[in-house]
């Protein structure tokens, strides 16, 4: 595990003490990067760095974004944290289950990764769907059903420390695709399905998320990635000269 390419990502939080708690947070466990879905004049900087104490130095370096996309375009995984089972949501890993993931995309310290993202939502309403559907997959914390809900540094707190006790355990060889190179992955394959007419009237972005969440959990090399698009390619290629040449023999006849 490559700590550097943690990514911790806060998706409009309201409450500048819980930014602080969660600068301290991270430092507990090594992590150094926070990105904010919001604006940094939105927050209070005295209390901020009244419960970041000393990893105030986190907060003086978060950046600030506009969507989760936009955070997360130059990581590999992108993981929305939630409590709440969707038909969107698709399969929940555990903490540990995607530290482990985790591990596996970001490199060591001898040999850098992929950047991997953790999204955590709104004190109060946590993700909502649409935030969901801008990371590639989900992660639980299990809570007593009688008060699941976690405090917001408490969170980031659980999953910095699976994520801290994978440190250097595993790494790929080699340094992931990016979500916003995966993009153009996602895209041909789509491209050439729709060519091939996979797609009457809907179904496009479905399939394109779907690609997307599958292809991202791969941890994909360039040269991967490029392998697959060739191949997509190609096929809608064969597929249309097919349909060209019984048009044209239908045609003679």
């Amino acid at each position: 595990m490559n700590l550097s390419n943690i990514i911790i990502v806060l998706c409009r939080p309201e409450e500048s003490r819980n930014v602080g708690a969660v600068c301290r947070a991270m430092a507990n466990n090594g992590l150094k990067t926070l990105r904010i879905v919001g604006k940094k004049s939105d927050f209070d900087e005295e209390r901020v760095r009244i419960l970041a104490i000393h990893a105030a130095d986190i907060w003086e370096r978060a950046e600030f974004f506009d969507s989760i996309t936009e955070a997360t375009k130059d990581c590999t995984l992108c993981a929305g944290t939630t409590r709440r089972r969707g038909k969107k949501r698709g399969k929940l890993l555990l903490p540990e289950e995607f530290a482990a993931l985790a591990s596996e995309t970001t490199g060591s310290a001898s040999l850098p990764g992929g950047k991997v993202a953790a999204v955590f939502g709104n004190e109060r309403t946590g993700l909502t769907e649409e935030e969901i559907d801008e990371c590639t997959m989900g992660v639980t914390i299990p809570s007593d059903d009688g008060f699941p809900s976690l405090n917001l540094s408490h969170a980031v707190q659980i999953i910095s420390y699976f994520l801290f006790r994978e440190h250097d355990k595993k790494s790929p060889g080699y340094i992931p695709v990016t979500l916003d190179r995966l993009d153009r992955t996602v895209t041909e394959i789509a491209d050439s399905l729709q060519k091939i007419g996979f797609f009457k009237v809907t179904g496009r972005a479905d399939m394109e998320k779907f690609w997307r969440d599958v292809l991202s959990r791969a941890s994909l090399s360039e040269s991967e990635a490029s392998y697959i698009e060739k191949v997509f390619g190609k096929a809608a290629g064969l597929s249309c000269s097919g349909k060209s040449a019984v048009k044209t023999q239908d045609n003679q006849a």
